[in-house]
């Protein structure tokens, strides 16, 4: 059943959960005493964000930095794909325009698809820390539409090159979230419209 069936179908108030995937070096154990301690709200989905790699930079020889390219918090799909088996509950993992290539975005839907996971909430994403404003990533989705219609089109059949797959039995669902007062970037709310 795919969550807007869930939520259409609630008579009375329901409850998600939104997890962050473990720091890098961490154990899912954290999330998994999380979940466990919230068990008896019922939860009807877990949401699962997802994180933009930032850059660090790492002390050379000479006195030089290295500029590198470090995500702190990977395993989206991975944390999806251990709570939905775990618990039985629909995950609805994140999929975001900052800081992934249209590449790496055909490859976790791939991989969620393998893994039965058909319920996503499809973001812009923030701007990197380092940025004043949002800049797409190098052969990257600059805005949530763009990245809703390579989903559509995935859900079609076809890949990123135009090449036909096999049809999947359960398309994908989704979601999206905008800001209705306005976007921290729009100057004004007639031009955020």
């Amino acid at each position: 059943m795919s969550i807007v069936d869930l939520i259409s179908d609630k008579q009375s108030t329901a409850f998600s959960f939104e997890v962050l995937p473990p720091l890098k070096g961490n154990s899912i154990e954290k999330v998994f005493n999380t979940i466990d301690k919230l068990r008896e709200f019922d939860p009807k989905y877990i949401n699962i964000t997802s994180h933009r790699s930032e850059f660090v930079y790492k002390d050379m020889e000479g006195g030089l930095y290295k500029r590198i390219s470090e995500r702190t918090r990977p395993g989206t799909v991975a944390v999806a794909a251990a709570i939905q088996n775990k618990y039985q509950i629909p995950a609805v993992p994140h999929l975001i325009c900052s800081g992934f290539t249209k590449s790496e975005t055909e490859y976790a839907l791939i991989d969620l698809n393998f893994l039965g996971i058909y319920d996503l909430l499809i973001l812009r994403g923030d701007k990197a820390k380092h940025d004043n404003k949002f800049v797409p990533t190098p052969d990257g989705h600059t805005h949530a539409i763009d990245l809703q219609q390579q989903v559509n089109r995935f859900n079609e059949g076809y890949f990123l090159d135009g090449s036909k797959m096999s049809l999947m039995d359960t398309p994908f669902s989704y979601g999206v979230a905008g800001y209705p007062e306005k976007h921290d970037e729009a100057p004004n709310p007639e031009s955020d419209l």
